[in-house]
């Protein structure tokens, strides 16, 4: 195999095709380097590896935890886990960590998720570029990898599953919820592990839907984002007559909602469900981080619940950092990524879905009643147009609206143009000649009028 890092290492993670474009040897070089680059310079003398239930993940974390040890780093390995599992691990153990997933992506994929200690974030602007610079050293010279530490560091095991769920479940109130039915998708991955840890002595009935730890995903997709992977979900909680779904991604750091009538909740109204309830549990203050594509119903409820919006690009490296920057106390992204002060500012699912059936379970109506106050407009969704070139059809689209007497520009990722009535943001992919759409208007024929409009330019 000839390694090509720039097509494995990403903005964020790790991420390639095995044994294709990387392997367990290139898995050991990553984590040497990560022991060189982010514990040692850090003065941690150990760090903490776990993976999800691909075929490829245990080989591939357990030869990252042996490049690591050869440099004198003590390894606590956990096994099986979900991402946001080993973030709790990073930050109750306050150690740098590695966790082997790609997520949502087919089975052939496998990745690594690097944090610092306390799961604050390793990108490319913080340790990423500089792990990929030292490991392609290595490749092209072997003579100038460095020899083994005296003595090396010592892998041990360690199960975290139940102080993880006692952790989680410290965070939220759930000793008054009524009898709930839910229903839950894991896809075939970590939410199968996760999910009877966590809710298993709340007085739930949890139906499970393919529970069964499988990184081949016999079933569908991991990615409930695609609403063809949520499918299964609705139709089971019709069936059921279910209070609630739940859909977890592969490595279920991300979770979905869908109400009683099997409708998808947008990730938006979740986050503003939660916003309030964090705002509560804090005394009715605090900032709360959104991205720049989440509704207009975040800011607007954060701000009757006494708090204060902070609006930022889309993505976890700019939601984390601006979560340090302000001591937010909770944020959210329009993907379904949930993010917590009291959880190192780290992004977990299953805590966003802890106060979903706190709310649920804590007054007497249906979900869809309960989240009507949090799903004021419609909107969108993101719609992607391939496009040959990005900046000349942003271009187009805001000389398009450069004279409208009620609209606004800011560019702060991509092109927001916003009125009284409606806005719209358009922003370039950054791994594909796409160009990604969102539009929310305070009615739907102004919405459909919008959306249509914006296409046309971008699709000309």
């Amino acid at each position: 195999m000839t390694a090509d890092l720039s097509q494995i290492v990403k903005a964020y993670d790790v991420r390639g095709v095995v044994p294709d474009q990387w392997d367990e040897h290139l898995s050991a070089l990553f984590g040497a380097a990560f022991a060189q680059v982010t514990a040692v310079p850090a003065g941690s003398g150990a760090i903490v590896v776990g993976h999800d239930m691909r075929p490829s993940s245990p080989g591939l974390s357990h030869a990252f935890a042996r490049g690591a040890a050869e440099q004198g780093l003590d390894v606590v390995e956990i096994g099986l886990c979900s991402t946001d599992q080993l973030y709790y691990a990073s930050g109750a153990l306050d150690l740098p960590g590695a966790m082997f997933t790609a997520s949502h992506n087919p089975a052939q994929y496998n990745g690594i998720k690097l944090c610092r200690a306390g799961a604050a974030p390793v990108g490319q602007d913080t340790g990423l570029a500089d792990i990929r610079a030292l490991v392609e050293s290595w490749l092209d010279d072997p003579a100038s990898a460095p020899a083994p530490a005296a003595p090396p560091g010592t892998l041990s095991r360690r199960d975290t599953p139940a102080d993880y769920a006692a952790y989680l479940r410290s965070l939220v109130d759930v000793s008054g919820i009524r009898p709930l039915k839910i229903v839950v998708d894991a896809g075939n991955g970590m939410g199968g592990h996760t999910v009877p840890t966590v809710l298993g002595d709340l007085p739930l009935t949890v139906v499970p839907l393919y529970f069964e730890l499988d990184g081949t995903f016999p079933n569908h997709e991991a990615n409930p984002l695609d609403p063809k992977n949520l499918v299964d979900l609705q139709a089971r909680v019709r069936a059921e007559g279910a209070d609630l779904g739940l859909a977890f991604d592969g490595d279920a750091d991300r979770c979905f909602v869908v109400d009683e009538r099997g409708e998808p909740v947008s990730p938006s109204a979740v986050t503003a469900l939660v916003a309030a309830r964090e705002l509560s549990r804090n005394g009715g203050h605090g900032t709360v981080i959104h991205n720049l594509i989440t509704s207009w119903s975040v800011p607007e409820v954060v701000r009757e619940h006494g708090g204060t919006p902070a609006r930022t690009r889309v993505g976890h490296s700019f939601i984390k950092a601006e979560m340090a920057a302000t001591g937010a106390i909770f944020g959210g992204e329009h993907s379904a990524h949930y993010y917590f002060r009291d959880f190192w500012n780290a992004d977990t699912g299953m805590l966003a879905a802890l106060h979903v059936l706190a709310a649920l379970g804590g007054q007497p109506a249906p979900f869809s009643t309960l989240v009507a106050e949090y799903d004021r407009y419609p909107a969108s969704g993101e719609i992607n147009s391939t496009v040959t070139d990005q900046q000349a059809t942003t271009a187009r689209v805001r000389a398009a609206y450069a004279d409208h007497p009620a609209a606004t520009t800011d560019t702060l990722d991509g092109l927001t143009v916003t009125t009284p009535d409606w806005w719209f943001n358009l922003r370039p992919s950054n791994t594909e000649p796409l160009l990604r759409l969102n539009v929310e208007a305070r009615d739907r024929q102004t919405l459909e009028r919008l959306t249509t409009e914006v296409l046309e330019l971008v699709r000309q």
